[in-house]
């Protein structure tokens, strides 16, 4: 995927009000552009980053840019608006790169259905096999210390009850005789494994370890990230411990 329009170079001052952060661009001087993100965001930004922009072109906006990438003083790129995963993971399984779901006829999105008034991400159909349920996760913690491996990436950042739901809602799926897989779309090019954040959401974790054992196929891929495109990657490691 292309961004629309090529992105502005900024550096970042600060985030605050989840919505909000404060920019300096060498030729526009400081101003405030808008976050897309609304979570915690832990360890995907600090202050003096690299950030890029993407201009709405729209001078009627109260926030006319929309922060896309964090670029990390180590060289990652990180995709902090979580909007775009769907229509990365769209175009992966139009592009036939994602193996656990190729073979299908039609894919919608945004779908109602379990009991806990839920939207399925994509619902994979096909006349020849079960549906497909598919939940994406993504996936933007790096963890670093002594006490973490390099490259290891955790799923949330923040207890998640909402991420909670989702998995009883694709245990429930597979228990009526359908496919669900829980896809994590890794999108900070540091992470090389991806495992459930028992140190921070630790309901999160169990309830992941009986969704494996229940069924649901866990999968997670990385993405190439670069100011001009991101697009899916390879299949990388889950780790459950």
């Amino acid at each position: 995927m292309q961004f629309s329009l090529p992105l502005e170079k900024a550096t970042l001052k600060k985030r605050y009000k989840r919505f909000l952060a404060d920019v300096h661009n060498t030729k526009k001087g400081d101003f405030t552009a808008h976050c897309p993100n609304t979570g915690s965001m832990k360890n995907c930004w600090q202050e003096g980053d690299t950030v890029w922009l993407l201009d709405s072109e729209n001078p009627k906006r109260k926030y006319r840019y929309t922060w896309v990438l964090d670029e990390t003083p180590d060289g990652d790129f990180i995709c902090i608006n979580t909007h775009l995963a769907n229509q990365i993971v769209m175009e992966g399984i139009a592009e036939k790169k994602i193996k656990q779901l190729n073979g299908y006829d039609s894919v919608r999105q945004e779908v109602k259905y379990g009991d806990e008034n839920s939207r399925i991400d994509l619902l994979l159909e096909a006349t020849d096999k079960p549906d497909c349920y598919v939940e994406i996760k993504t996936v933007t913690l790096l963890e670093q210390g002594d006490e973490f491996k390099a490259g290891a990436g955790f799923f949330p950042d923040a207890v998640s009850t909402r991420g909670q739901k989702h998995l009883r809602e694709l245990m429930a799926m597979v228990e009526q005789g359908y496919r669900a897989v829980l896809f994590f779309l890794v999108q900070h090019t540091g992470i090389k494994t991806v495992s459930p954040a028992a140190h921070i959401d630790p309901q999160y974790a169990k309830l992941l370890d009986k969704a494996a054992k229940t069924g649901v196929e866990i999968v997670a891929y990385n993405t190439h990230i670069s100011s001009a495109e991101i697009y899916l990657g390879k299949e990388l490691p889950v780790i459950i411990p």
